[in-house]
């Protein structure tokens, strides 16, 4: 694995672990992120990681912005210190053995990143349109009225399978986004029980959208009640 062979070449180098870790600590996370997260947390929201790196570069930020505790799972390449002070890092799934099964040409042979949940999806250029395609019945699209992928989807609306939920400026943006929210977890609440815990997804890759510059709570949109 080309992680584990990198580690093994700064060891050779001389590079200790402390200094990685070291290195690893001074990684920028910025403080509303932060505060974001132990927010999410407190209200009881389930927090997961899903990442290609590797559990001792994760947990050794989180624990470094005491923020571990706020996530229930890190599915990533475990990774651990042998006894030589090495890190070792080896794959989430075993590729030489078998396949993880999904055939999409972006996804490492170590690590598929698929969640069964539903899915918003905000976007606004032409990039946008093929993942757009891919979402089904129950998801959502919100393109951005007058940009690349808006046009692609008016011309071709029989091709999405999402609900198509469009927006043109930040005030819309935010009316749209939550709404879809809220209406999901009233479906929710109406279903199952055993759907409560289902993950919901927000992919965002906007070209050029302005934010608001503020500090502090008042930066975050008034909370959703969440079940728990």
């Amino acid at each position: 694995m080309l992680h584990d062979r990198m580690m093994k070449e700064l060891h050779s180098q001389g590079i200790r672990i402390e200094d990685i870790a070291t290195v690893l600590k001074r990684s920028p996370i910025h403080p509303r992120i932060i505060e974001a997260i132990k927010s999410a947390h407190a209200l009881g929201c389930d927090l997961k990681i899903v990442s290609d790196a590797n559990t001792f570069f994760i947990e050794t930020i989180l624990e470094h912005h005491g923020l571990k505790e706020c996530f229930s799972e890190i599915n990533t390449n475990p990774g651990f210190v042998d006894e030589q002070g090495r890190l070792r890092i080896f794959p989430h799934h075993d590729f030489t053995k078998s396949s993880h099964g999904c055939q999409h040409s972006s996804c490492p042979p170590n690590m598929c990143k698929d969640q069964k949940k539903t899915i918003i999806y905000l976007g606004d250029g032409l990039g946008d349109f093929c993942p757009t395609l891919k979402l089904g019945d129950g998801d959502y699209v919100m393109p951005r009225k007058g940009f690349p992928v808006w046009d692609l989807i008016c011309n071709k609306r029989k091709l999405v399978n999402a609900e198509i939920c469009e927006w043109s400026d930040g005030e819309e943006f935010e009316n749209v986004l939550f709404h879809l929210i809220s209406r999901i977890i009233s479906i929710d609440r109406k279903n199952t029980s055993a759907k409560m815990g289902q993950l919901y997804s927000v992919d965002c890759k906007l070209e050029t959208m302005p934010l608001p510059v503020a500090t502090g709570h008042e930066a975050f949109p008034q909370a959703l009640s969440v079940l728990h």
